[in-house]
């Protein structure tokens, strides 16, 4: 359990909130559990007390000073996933109000705003409001996958019927989400794992497809799964020098995209050496989606609707209270989940 650092607060105290802080950059060990001033919101803000909070691999690269951007100031906050209700609004914040159930969605810079905490205040335009049967767990766990799949695979890419889409780290939220996606909209995913032991829940998500890396030719397979046409879309969480690979199984007008960068390594344009095939290779985030107000609504109203149909639901692997976020961390970094990680908060 993470030791308590108390900072001069009373139990009755309402202006205190306990929060995740780090001093430092660093391991899961450099973050503190330490009570802070929460505040009021300010324009165009709202305060949330937090039930749930959505783990994010993007939360370890900040705390690491690996992220896209870096820490600006110590102690820093952590955190842009959280499921909640509303305590209070802030002058010109419309259509939420107290006791309005909601989840964040990460369209915030985690140097201004950070929802490791009991208490939290965040833009209000990065609320999401909880669908009906949604739990706080599962609200927390439910937006950052969707949003990034669809933003990249349909809103950028516009992913259509009968395509085929392959996903590396596919046993991530974000891959899993993205297998969902695939099928509401009429393509079919090839999943992408490391090793066998996540074959069978692939398939049991919704995999056309499993291919294990360390034991088959992603190339040979992907080649013949499509008839050596290619796949129209490859969604890479991991980049680096597999980008090589990769880009061998992307069909004629089909589109690489890099999300995410979790092999750490020099990720480099392979177009010459393949002999300037027409690859189409960019880098997407979720914040092209969540920071621009169509695209968000557009992508909330499709996630909803594929929560009510019973088409999407969140995986959740496991659930850590706040005051065990060391341990989670570890956790996270193992890669050993399927799905996401969630850290409750006791009311």
């Amino acid at each position: 359990m993470l030791e308590w650092i108390i900072i001069h607060r009373g139990a009755e105290d309402e202006a205190m909130t306990r929060a995740v802080l780090f001093h430092e950059l660093g391991g899961p060990e450099v973050m503190r559990l330490e009570d802070v001033e929460v505040g009021e919101p300010g324009p165009g803000e709202v305060r949330i007390r937090v039930d749930a909070i959505g783990l994010n691999r993007a939360e370890v690269l900040f705390r690491t000073g690996h992220y896209i951007e870096p820490v600006r100031r110590f102690p820093a906050r952590l955190g842009t996933e959280a499921a909640g209700v509303v305590e209070a609004v802030g002058e010109g914040v419309a259509g939420f109000r107290p006791g309005d159930a909601i989840s964040t969605v990460p369209a915030f810079s985690q140097n201004d705003y950070g929802v490791y905490a009991e208490r939290a205040i965040v833009p209000a335009a990065a609320l999401a409001r909880r669908p009906g049967g949604l739990g706080a767990v599962e609200g927390a766990a439910v937006w950052m996958p969707y949003i990034t799949a669809y933003g990249g695979l349909v809103e950028v890419g516009g992913m259509r019927p009968g395509d085929t889409v392959v996903l590396n780290a596919a046993s991530s939220s974000v891959g899993l989400a993205a297998i969902h996606v695939a099928e509401r909209i009429g393509a079919t995913p090839i999943a992408v794992t490391r090793t066998a032991a996540k074959k069978e829940a692939l398939l049991k998500e919704g995999a056309a497809e499993v291919i294990v890396s360390e034991s088959e030719d992603v190339v040979e397979r992907v080649l013949t799964a499509t008839g050596g046409r290619g796949a129209e879309y490859v969604f890479d969480a991991v980049a680096g020098p597999g980008v090589r690979d990769l880009a061998k199984v992307v069909a004629e007008d089909g589109m690489l995209m890099l999300y995410g960068a979790l092999s750490g390594e020099a990720t480099p344009y392979p177009g010459f050496e393949l002999g300037m095939p027409a690859l189409n290779m960019r880098t997407y985030t979720m914040l092209e989606t969540a920071r621009r107000p169509e695209r968000l609504r557009r992508a909330v109203a499709f996630v909803t609707s594929g929560l009510r149909s019973g088409a999407f639901r969140p995986v959740v692997d496991r659930t850590f209270d706040l005051g065990d976020i060391v341990e989670a961390h570890h956790y996270l970094e193992s890669n050993a989940q399927i799905g996401k990680i969630v850290v409750t908060v006791a009311s």
